[in-house]
């Protein structure tokens, strides 16, 4: 079994345990329910916004620990009022350090799309998403067949989240291309290798239609390759580890967009 089997394997378990102690009902009574969910594609498209999907994640499966310091509520009012366009926050423990309350913690401060970034394996987790204040969730065509990932999609847009698609390469792409995925995000990492190239974004850019929203995942780090990946039609940028590597993500992510802007004009 490679790192993601592993992972994959011990969210199942962990999902059934997770049954027992609230039932779907339960997560129905969360104040969450009642609300009308933020629109991330809409957001990602605005023109007075970055793009960026700013990340909050502790540590990874390739890193170790990132920060385990950077407050949640700080971190995600300072990437938002640095501009990015919506807030990713990993909710998986284990591989990630993170938690239900973190995403809940920033859901109280911030009035963006927030994607819940987890391993989606069961339906439970998608009402899960809804009742933390999520506003979308992340399906991984990597671990799902192609009936799942349209399923999950389907369940998801009941709940009015919209779904944030992942793949890796022209395979996976083309197998879960019709599940009704509201957004693309291709992973320039490798899961199996955590290589990491932004030629995969370059390579798979045409074959994702235009009505989908396409994001770039993993590996951006200087405002040069935003400014690239557009040309290919990126309109999303998830950035992560750049960010939180440094004491401040929140102060990174603002010295990141101002950089950003002033090449923004340059290129005008």
């Amino acid at each position: 079994m490679n790192i993601l089997d592993k992972i994959i394997a011990y969210k199942r378990k962990e999902v059934e345990e997770q049954k027992h102690l609230c039932s779907v009902k339960s997560l129905e009574q969360s104040g969450h329910f009642n609300t009308q969910p933020l629109s991330m594609r809409r957001f990602i498209q605005r023109e007075d916004l970055t793009g960026i999907i700013a990340e909050f994640k502790r540590k990874s499966p390739s890193k170790g620990i990132i920060n385990a310091d950077a407050p949640v509520t700080q971190t995600t009012m300072g990437y938002v009022q640095a501009g990015v366009s919506a807030l990713s926050v990993l909710t998986d423990t284990p591989s990630f350090g993170g938690s239900n309350d973190d995403l809940m913690a920033a859901r109280k401060v911030n009035s963006c799309p927030i994607i819940r970034k987890d391993f989606t394996v069961d339906e439970y987790q998608i009402v899960e998403a809804k009742s933390i204040g999520a506003d979308a969730i992340l399906l991984i065509a990597a671990v799902l067949s192609p009936q799942q990932t349209k399923q999950f999609c389907k369940v998801a847009h009941t709940l009015g989240l919209e779904v944030l698609l992942e793949v890796h390469d022209e395979a996976e792409l083309q197998q879960h291309l019709d599940a009704g995925a509201d957004l693309i995000g291709v992973n320039n990492r490798n899961l199996k290798t955590f290589d990491v190239s932004i030629d995969v974004s370059k390579r798979l850019a045409s074959l994702i239609p235009d009505h989908v929203v396409k994001v770039s995942e993993s590996g951006i780090s200087n405002t040069g390759t935003i400014l690239e990946l557009r040309q290919y039609g990126y309109q999303g940028f998830l950035m992560g580890e750049n960010f939180m590597k440094q004491s401040r993500p929140d102060k990174s992510a603002q010295e990141f967009i101002q950089e950003l802007r002033k090449a923004e004009l340059q290129n005008k």
